[in-house]
């Protein structure tokens, strides 16, 4: 249904699980007309997001006879979302909160209808102000001894290689929004072994406060297997700084995992390695007080809990049909 351009579109729920939100359904300026989006949901997974998650965007397709959606495009955070349609027909993207968000995330999507015109939907997610304590992230920081090398002030050269690791990283999540998704299987943990530090806590070094743990850290001995966590292609083999031996994993749409720690390296870059392979062996080089490996994940530039991606890609529960008496 077609109404002028000087109709403003009203409000467009925007459900969180049974929490709604309002978000205004603004029509493109561009076009001369605007198609209603009234009936459209919205819905982001967790209901409420810390600092660091990843989230889920559903959104159901609400067509006009008349004109159909042909595509759903987004933006998040400075990063784009990549719309696909499930088997129950609704659209899903992942998007970021970045550590550094302050009271509220902007989440903007773009509805492209076959006439060629196009509806744009705004929404703001609340976001905590910092990291929630919960039982599995205590509040308490972990003191930690490592060598001197790591604590003491860097030198201009070793500060230079620290960007340099960073800024390879942070290609490397740029690059996997070019590539589509590569996994349907669920993500799944890299080791079985128990998680020794969460996401988001903090991080004592020989006494001086450094920084909030940027992954999950799981327990391993030297030579200890470490497999992929899901489909992808291998894009970085390296030696970093403070994460020592490196293997980062494109698993397209945006999603990247990056393994630290290794001994060594059982793959390659460009490597196509499949769910729960092994792409190395957990060490104890970089920035250590012991083996372990250290799993993180990325959203495009956005550090993420990688736990958020085990835990959004797990299978739904069929709903249980109403049986009529």
């Amino acid at each position: 249904m077609h109404f002028p351009s000087i109709v403003r579109l009203g409000l467009v729920a925007l459900g969180f699980f049974g929490n709604s939100l309002s978000a205004q359904a603004q029509s493109d300026s561009s076009r001369a007309s605007a198609v209603t989006v009234a009936a459209t949901l919205v819905t982001v997974t967790p209901r409420r997001p810390d600092l660091g998650s990843l989230v889920l965007l559903s959104f159901r397709r609400s067509n006009h006879a008349s004109d159909s959606i042909q595509s759903i495009t987004g933006w998040m955070a400075g990063e784009p979302l990549h719309f696909r349609t499930d088997s129950s027909g609704s659209e899903r993207a992942f998007g970021a909160i970045p550590l550094e968000a302050s009271d509220s995330v902007v989440a903007r999507l773009v509805l492209h209808f076959t006439s060629g015109a196009a509806d744009t939907l705004r929404t703001s997610i609340a976001v905590p102000h910092h990291l929630v304590v919960t039982a599995a992230r205590p509040a308490r920081a972990r003191r930690l001894r490592v060598s001197k090398v790591f604590t003491a002030k860097p030198d201009s050269l070793t500060e230079a290689r620290v960007e340099r690791d960073n800024e390879k990283a942070r290609a490397v999540g740029r690059s996997a929004h070019l590539a589509p998704d590569l996994w349907t299987a669920p993500f799944t943990r890299p080791r079985a072994s128990r998680i020794t530090s969460t996401f988001g806590s903090g991080r004592v070094f020989n006494g001086r406060l450094s920084s909030s743990h940027g992954g999950v850290d799981f327990a391993g001995q030297p030579g200890d297997p470490v497999r992929a966590a899901n489909r992808g292609v291998v894009a970085l083999v390296d030696n970093f700084f403070l994460a020592g031996n490196v293997v980062y994993i494109n698993h397209g749409g945006g999603i990247v995992t990056g393994y630290f720690h290794l001994t060594q390296a059982t793959v390659a870059v460009g490597d196509t390695v499949e769910r729960g392979q092994e792409i190395g062996l957990v060490g104890a080089t970089g920035r250590v007080t012991g083996p372990h490996l250290h799993w993180s994940a990325r959203y495009g530039e956005h550090t993420v809990d990688p736990m958020g991606l085990i835990e959004l890609t797990q299978p739904q529960p069929a709903r249980r049909a109403r049986v009529a008496r």
